[in-house]
């Protein structure tokens, strides 16, 4: 099995949002491929823009025309995302798609080095840094591809789910 790498496919402009949606859902009807497509990811960024006077964040799209996939590429990964309705191509030269680096990934926040942690999903942790410092939960949830973990924390009286990065938690 290939070692899944970000890979960034052209689309039309402004249709970045259903491209991601489309290949979803390709994901969801053909479960083999959730296995070798494991993210989609259409880059945002918050802007604060100012109308009439009010100051308002707003979401923007950070490449537009532009999504990037997890994906292992091979015969069937590279024909999927192909021939989805909105994609114009792979970015690389001709029609060989080209992953990226380390060093082009870091400037978006997506981390692809793998972290081992000692810990899984309903382990008690602490949290030992960050907001919210000397919090102990049990974990509810993993994101390795995050990687966060999930846990839920009392807030006004009730439990909220809270996500920590896996470098702030220490397992008890």
């Amino acid at each position: 099995m290939a070692e899944a790498k970000w890979y960034v496919v052209h689309t039309y402009s402004g249709y970045e949002n259903k491209v991601k949606a489309n290949i979803e859902k390709t994901i969801e009807n053909n479960k083999h491929l959730a296995e070798q497509i494991l993210e989609v990811r259409v880059p945002l960024e918050d802007v604060v823009e100012v109308r009439n006077g009010v100051k308002k964040t707003v979401q923007k799209k950070l490449f537009p025309g532009y999504v990037l996939l997890n994906m292992e590429m091979n015969d069937d990964t590279w024909y999927v995302v192909r021939n989805t309705r909105g994609v114009t191509g792979f970015v690389g030269p001709g029609s060989k798609p080209i992953p990226l680096t380390d060093a082009e990934m870091k400037p978006l926040g997506i981390k692809t080095q793998n972290i081992s942690v000692d810990f899984a999903e309903g382990d008690s942790i602490s949290v030992v840094a960050g907001v919210w410092k000397d919090t102990v939960g049990v974990v509810q949830k993993m994101d390795y591809g995050k990687q966060t973990a999930t846990i839920n924390v009392e807030l006004f009286g009730r439990e909220t789910p809270v996500e920590i990065s896996f470098a702030e938690v220490r397992k008890l």
